[in-house]
């Protein structure tokens, strides 16, 4: 397969890690046509890389996902898949993926016209679902993912190519500032990180329990922070966290009581399908990232009971 030049190299034999600009549009969408977000919400994307809406799921619906949830997490035959990620010590269920296309109420939440619209017009276009999955990070038990670009992924292991993805995360339970929320670098999707170490094949089964690869050096991190700060984002269930796919984000443990679920999905434009990981590495499996053929998702008002 002849793969096009690798304009966002990463983990390569020998490489310092270093800061490359970003070569992409953040929201691809046409501003003169109608837009499913305000004039202020494009400019804190366009700004910081992420947008919280909060309550856009009603608390009828969150329960009606959280107890499909709670049903799945249950299931030995769902347990035993590849597909169900444990957690490195207490082998819990720590991610499900591929929940769009094992479930019908996953699916249809997936083309759920509240989140799926602002997708298309954030990369621009038709989109189909690159990822999903439903995250848990329970009581006292929930591991920390390390901070980490999802793009550096998807790009050096899956062959995603440009950065035109954007990743939607429902919460299903409150976040608080003490039970492991999801954190972002506000500003750091302007800059792609190229980073050290030489990944393995077959990496996804460790790194999908604790990210060690792909991550950015101490003194990236340090200056990235330093530069835009860090964002916990905290709320009630329902609430809506859209973020693009070279965001720095991650994660610490959750050790009170009060567990944290979310239901998550990422969007990726249909021109912009996978093609041989630019790593050089053998392609995660399909429930990690599509590699199609792929149909274009049919956006459509959804209704939950």
């Amino acid at each position: 397969m002849t793969v096009a030049a690798d304009v966002y190299p990463s983990r390569q034999l020998n490489q310092q890690p270093r800061w490359l600009d970003r070569l992409d549009p953040i929201i691809h969408g046409d501003p003169s046509n109608d837009a499913p977000l305000t004039a202020d919400q494009m400019a804190r994307f366009e700004r910081d890389g992420f947008l919280v809406l909060p309550e856009l799921f009603n608390q009828d619906e969150v329960a009606v996902f959280r107890n499909e949830v709670n049903r799945l997490r249950n299931d030995k035959e769902v347990l035993e898949q590849p597909s169900a990620i444990r957690e490195p010590d207490s082998g819990a269920l720590r991610s499900l993926f591929a929940i769009h296309r094992s479930n019908n109420l996953f699916k249809r939440i997936a083309s759920d016209e509240r989140i799926a619209s602002i997708a298309s017009y954030i990369v621009g276009g038709d989109v189909y679902v690159h990822q999903s999955r439903m995250n848990l990070k329970p009581g006292f038990k929930g591991k920390e993912f390390y901070w980490h670009s999802d793009f550096e992924t998807w790009h050096v292991e899956d062959g995603l190519p440009r950065m035109r993805a954007v990743s939607c995360s429902i919460l299903l339970t409150d976040n608080t500032p003490y039970n492991g929320p999801l954190m972002l670098i506000p500003g750091s999707h302007r800059h792609y990180i190229s980073c050290t170490g030489d990944t393995p094949d077959n990496h996804y089964q460790r790194s999908l329990r604790k990210q060690e690869l792909g991550v950015p050096d101490d003194s990236s991190l340090n200056d990235m922070v330093a530069e835009g700060g860090i964002e916990a984002v905290t709320g009630k269930a329902g609430t809506v966290v859209l973020f693009d796919c070279n965001t720095l984000h991650g994660s610490n443990s959750n050790i009170t009581p009060s567990p944290r679920s979310n239901l998550f999905y990422v969007y990726n434009h249909v021109d912009n399908q996978p093609v041989a990981p630019y790593g050089e590495l053998t392609p995660r499996p399909d429930f990690v990232a599509e590699r199609g053929p792929v149909e274009p998702l049919q956006i459509a008002p959804q209704h939950y009971r």
